[in-house]
């Protein structure tokens, strides 16, 4: 007797098959593919088109604006679920595929799961070439979706129904591992889309994957507890990997046990609450004095979920100790190894609780102790300055929007950026009172990320105030998806800084001899220089346009009473300012590099040079372990 089959199409089948897929870790279950993202062309409308309008009951649909938007919302929604929920994507063949590359590789960057499906070429060849196809002379299995390769963690095309058996149950493993996740890329032929096939039972049947926790090999946490024991001066580096394992308390109870200090990365941020006696804020480029202070002089620095940027290590030069070493736990061996390290290869959550238990007694020096609570002391009354407004009828500076900010959201508000100055402001600044509180996307560094990825965050969080900060130039990257948050009914907020150019981009420019080219938005004079008047653009009126209520403020009292509003409200609302751009924040207390000119003529270019040159002098490479 034969087993039993279900005649589908591929389309059909791979719905089908989403909708069965869950995962679990600590008895807690979750739909592993949430929803799904698309807009629909050439290419996708006849096959998961109609699919999803086939399954709608399983599958919930959301319609977006833009292709990169679309990947940036489901992002933000598997950061905020912990990567155990993500959500898929689907677009047309063409310019809607290749339009997913950013996002794709922001996902696999960040070591969050998507998953993509564009459309593709007929496998037949029935219509060679057809619309939007790339022609290549030699290579005729190519098409613009090889460009999601090199960004995907698996990819496959699907030129066979039968062929999805085996391919499905590799994305979603891929998926579902927090060692291995990231973008993947099923590319799906539109006819082969389309094509029926009698389907095995089996394949719709329910799965769950079991998120693991993987404890720590017992040799290589006798060295580290060893390690650990025999450093004077310790310091612990908490990554994203720290929020993705829910291991905030385990990091926080072996803090309270050792009296390690922790600084944190971008990712990382709210491991500790701000007010933990051992968090020591940011670390590196745009890290707090304290923190950065503390890793020059580390003899043994402790990664927990961290993969080391350039940011994070000012790009070699902040571990200054001679005889620094380096002990890393990570889920994954590529990130563990990093540094010439030593390693913990295993859970964060299960690796802390161990290394916690294994060093019972042991304590850091009261004198280290007193050293590190002085040095956050005096970074807190930086903070305070920072964000102080000495008048409340001025036009409010970035820091002490930030400030204004921090005074009205609650310990369990979520608040998003990824590009322009705010990101170093933010990490040197920002009192993080919860875990899920700091949400910067600085992987990638991806301009236009922070309103879907809000929208995303607010559909894993419903009646979570969630907070999108930008800047105009982020702004006018990828403003569409309001009309998105719009159509959803999602209360997200939205505050735009207004400040009339790219200011991260014209401070870096000037530093490096650049003199700011490029990087304000005014008129261009008649000599082909843009120091003309500031754009007659009105931001505000056309986030109006879109749909989002607009509120206005000019004063540090007026956004107080902006923001407040804005917390309350249940539609997407929009907080506009515009900001003295007069420079608040705390210099850079770490380099990073950024080569300069060897040679030119201009003055400002060969200053930079000598600068650079005397900095990069003191970069270091780590072999020893």
């Amino acid at each position: 007797m034969s087993a039993a089959t279900r005649r589908l199409t591929t389309a059909q089948a791979l719905v089908r098959f989403l909708a069965a897929q869950y995962t679990e870790r600590d008895g807690v279950r979750r739909r592993l593919i949430a929803g799904t993202w698309g807009i629909f062309g050439h290419g996708n409308v006849a096959g998961i088109g109609q699919a999803l309008v086939e399954y709608a009951e399983v599958m919930p649909y959301h319609q977006g604006r833009n292709e990169q938007s679309m990947v940036h919302a489901a992002v933000g929604h598997a950061r905020q679920l912990n990567r155990l929920s993500a959500q898929a994507v689907t677009t047309s063949i063409g310019p809607g595929a290749t339009n997913l590359v950013t996002g794709a590789a922001l996902a696999t960057i960040n070591r969050l799961p998507v998953l993509l499906l564009p459309g593709d070429y007929f496998a037949s060849h029935a219509a060679d070439p057809l619309l939007q196809q790339l022609e290549h002379p030699v290579e005729a299995d190519v098409s613009v979706n090889d460009t999601l390769r090199p960004v995907s963690r698996y990819f496959d095309r699907i030129t066979r129904p039968e062929a999805l058996i085996p391919s499905a149950l590799n994305a979603v493993r891929v998926l579902a591992d927090p060692a291995e996740t990231g973008a993947v890329t099923l590319a799906l032929p539109q006819d082969v889309q389309a094509e029926a096939y009698d389907w095995p039972e089996e394949f719709f049947a329910e799965r769950v994957w079991y998120v693991r926790r993987p404890a720590p090999d017992p040799v290589e946490l006798s060295a580290a507890v060893t390690a650990v024991r025999s450093a004077r001066r310790p310091l612990i580096i908490a990554g994203g990997g720290v929020h993705h394992s829910e291991a905030e308390e385990a990091l926080r109870a072996l803090a309270d046990a050792t009296g390690i200090p922790v600084a944190s990365t971008q990712a990382g941020k709210g491991s500790l609450r701000h007010d933990h006696p051992a968090d020591l804020g940011g670390i590196g480029h745009t890290g707090t004095a304290v923190s950065d202070d503390l890793a020059r002089t580390a003899d043994l620095v402790i990664g927990v979920g961290t993969r080391y940027t350039d940011f994070t290590t000012a790009s070699g030069t902040l571990f200054q100790h001679p005889d620094v070493r380096f002990l890393n736990l990570n889920i994954t061996g590529f990130d563990a190894h990093k540094l010439a390290a030593r390693t913990l290869v295993c859970d964060a959550r299960t690796g802390l609780e161990q290394l916690t238990q294994a060093l019972a007694g042991h304590r850091v020096d009261a004198a280290y102790k007193a050293e590190y609570r002085a040095g956050k002391e005096r970074w807190e009354q930086v903070v305070e300055d920072a964000f102080r407004a000495a008048d409340e009828h001025a036009v409010p500076t970035q820091t002490q929007v930030l400030g204004v900010l921090d005074a009205i959201v609650g310990d369990d508000d979520v608040v998003i950026n990824a590009a322009g100055s705010l990101p170093g402001d933010l990490h040197k600044l920002w009192r993080s009172r919860g875990p899920r509180q700091y949400h910067l996307e600085y992987g990638y560094s991806c301009m236009g990320y922070e309103i879907p990825a809000a929208i995303g965050v607010q559909q894993a969080a419903p009646g979570t105030p969630v907070w999108a900060l930008v800047g105009d130039g982020t702004y006018l990257m990828m403003p569409t998806e309001i009309v998105t948050a719009v159509q959803e009914r999602l209360p997200v907020k939205v505050v735009l800084i207004q400040n009339h150019g790219y200011a991260s981009i014209g401070g870096l420019s000037e530093s490096v001899g650049g003199e700011r080219f490029g990087t304000a938005y005014r008129h261009r004079d008649a000599d082909g220089t843009f120091t003309g008047a500031p754009l007659p653009v009105d931001l505000a009126a056309n986030a109006a346009s879109l749909g989002m209520d607009v509120l206005r403020a000019k004063t540090v009292r007026e956004l107080r009473h902006a923001l407040a509003e804005a917390r309350t409200s249940d539609r997407p609302t929009c907080v506009y300012v515009e900001t003295d751009p007069a420079p608040t924040a705390p210099p850079a207390e770490a380099w990073w590099d950024v080569p300069v000119a060897e040679v030119a003529a201009r003055e400002s270019a060969v200053a930079a040079r000598e600068r650079y040159e005397a900095q990069v002098a003191a970069r270091r490479r780590h072999l020893s372990s």
